[in-house]
């Protein structure tokens, strides 16, 4: 019988956490993640579950705590955001390089420069590239269920890698909405114990975690760990289809929202896409063929995935809630073009960066995105192939 709650994103987490009760999470505040340790503290200090916490004096000793509790057999967490992230730059890279099943819940926030607090994805998509699986959360019901399936995800024989379960700062960390969670039992089960096949501590098989990598075998190291993010593509169908068993909620790669019959999509991540399918519903009810594609998991990258779902539209625009500065468009538009080149699928696509630094993105900005598309279908007028979203000009 699920329990009925209302909690803001960052309490749904600490309450993930606290019925995983993993074994080591050392951490150090920053906002907007500052309440997901303050929370597990609490329920550690009230004898609700026995994970050793570890304040630390930075994010890079966070993750270096991490690491050592994870390289010894631990099954460790921390929580972060923005610069925070930042600070733990060249440890993400080792992490994942020594094949360390951490979990890391992100509250994505605006990069500082100049300096911001607000929601942006530019913290995790700087890191998109370091080895780890990123798992985005539309709502606060997304970032508890994600969490649930993080271990099972991460530390399978067959993936063995860091994980990093976002969701949007302040938007879904700090906004109160209905939940439903999963009894402790239940999640007790369905995450199960960690029982790693090498640690340090394990006297019968002496052996290091990160060695110097000479130039015979980097690239066979690399290699591995891109097999392993290959491998956890089926991994991370196959825990979503139990967790569906578990919870009847059902997740995959992406949501399809209204994509049936759709002639133009938007594909976007994050609670920006609560707002685009409110647009959808609008327009549809004007008989516009609009559609919906909410990428959920972007490491791995579901390249093929995602190309057969947009290759009956006429257009498609992708939303980036982060800058490349490669002046061709966001991260997200970058990946999905050069998908669709590989697959050689001719369907008019168009970058659009949009929510820098906490800006509103709201349902007239995605029906004027849809405008445009439809635009381009129905009179041939030519999309602009990279565009801001609400951009100010300067006589505003």
């Amino acid at each position: 019988m699920a329990i009925n709650e209302r909690l803001s994103g960052n309490e749904a987490v600490a309450y993930a956490i606290r019925q995983i009760n993993p074994d080591v999470m050392p951490a150090f505040p920053i906002t907007p993640s500052t309440e997901i340790p303050q929370l597990v503290a609490n329920y550690i200090a009230n004898g609700q579950m026995d994970t050793e916490f570890i304040p630390v004096e930075s994010e890079h000793s966070s993750m270096s705590a991490a690491m050592g509790a994870s390289a010894a057999g631990a099954r460790a967490l921390t929580a972060t955001s923005s610069c925070g992230l930042a600070y733990m730059w060249e440890l993400l890279y080792v992490a994942a390089s020594d094949r360390l099943p951490i979990a890391l819940a992100l509250v994505n926030r605006a990069l500082t420069g100049p300096i911001n607090i607000n929601c942006d994805h530019s913290d995790s998509m700087g890191a998109k590239d370091a080895g780890w699986l990123q798992i985005y959360s539309e709502s606060n019901q997304e970032a508890y269920d994600n969490f649930i399936m993080a271990y099972r995800i991460a530390e399978h024989k067959d993936v063995r890698l860091p994980i990093m379960i976002c969701q949007d700062g302040f938007i879904t960390s700090h906004a109160l909405t209905n939940i439903q969670l999963i009894e402790d039992d239940l999640v007790k089960k369905f995450v199960g114990e960690y029982k790693p096949e090498n640690f340090l501590l394990n006297s019968e098989c002496p052996m290091s975690v990160g060695p110097y990598a000479v130039s015979n075998y980097y690239m066979e190291s690399h290699k591995a760990q891109v097999a392993a993010m290959e491998n956890s593509k089926q991994v991370i169908l196959d825990v979503a289809d139990e967790f569906y068993k578990m919870t009847g909620r059902r997740y995959g790669f992406f949501e399809e929202y209204r994509m049936d019959d759709a002639e133009a999509a938007i594909v976007i991540m994050g609670s920006a896409a609560g707002t685009t399918k409110d647009a959808v519903d609008e327009l549809r009810e004007q008989g516009i063929k609009a559609g919906m594609i909410k990428l959920r998991v972007f490491r791995p990258f579901p390249a093929e995935e995602i190309c057969k779902a947009l290759s009956h539209l006429k257009a498609v625009a992708i939303l980036d809630r982060s800058e490349t500065f490669s002046t061709q468009g966001g991260p997200v538009a970058s990946e999905i073009c050069a998908a669709m080149y590989r697959s050689n699928l001719n369907v008019k696509s168009a970058s659009y960066i949009y929510g820098l630094g906490g800006r509103d993105y709201r349902v007239s900005d995605a029906i004027n995105v849809y405008n445009e598309l439809f635009d381009y279908i129905n009179n041939g007028k030519e999309l602009v192939d990279f565009n801001y979203i609400g951009l100010r000009s300067r006589e505003d």
